[in-house]
């Protein structure tokens, strides 16, 4: 569809410059904790990668929750809490068109990433194992080639 962003640009595309540039910094210092560390350390660090909650599930658990609490509220207590499911249900479909909803900044501040975010971590930590031929000689440098989904090497 013309005018809707690609899914993985959407969320760093609404969210301000300095928290992207945040969140990279965040993965560059965590990413140079395995400069030259044992494999077994990196494969520690992409198990903990493979279960961390990226911006697409938080929102929507998040959504969920308050949704699901002002049913309940609406049901028992007054029906004027039946405002929020309706409300939250915009804020999604809003996510799911533009990309932006009120919560996301909320979010992006708290350094919840997307999961290109965070699988470009897991194939920088790839890199950084040798899974690709040697390693790049950074960490930065094994995230720019993750970021630019090219393994060194292959």
């Amino acid at each position: 569809m013309a005018g809707i962003p690609l899914t993985e640009a959407r969320v760093p595309g609404h969210t301000r410059p300095e928290v992207n540039a945040r969140i990279r910094q965040q993965t560059l210092d965590d990413l140079n904790r395995f400069v030259g560390a044992e494999p077994t350390i990196i494969d520690g660090r992409i198990a903990e990668l493979r279960a961390e909650w990226d911006i697409e599930r938080t929102l929507e658990a998040n959504a969920a929750t308050v949704a699901l609490v002002g049913t309940v509220l609406g049901t028992v207590a007054d029906r004027r809490f039946l405002v929020l499911p309706a409300i939250v249900g915009g804020f999604l479909l809003q996510h799911a068109v533009q990309g932006w909803c009120p919560p996301l900044p909320v979010f992006r501040r708290l350094k919840v990433r997307t999961s290109g975010e965070i699988h470009a971590e897991m194939l920088a930590l790839r890199l950084l194992r040798g899974d690709f031929g040697s390693p790049p000689a950074s960490a930065e440098a094994a995230l720019t080639m993750a970021e630019a989904g090219r393994p060194a090497d292959g």
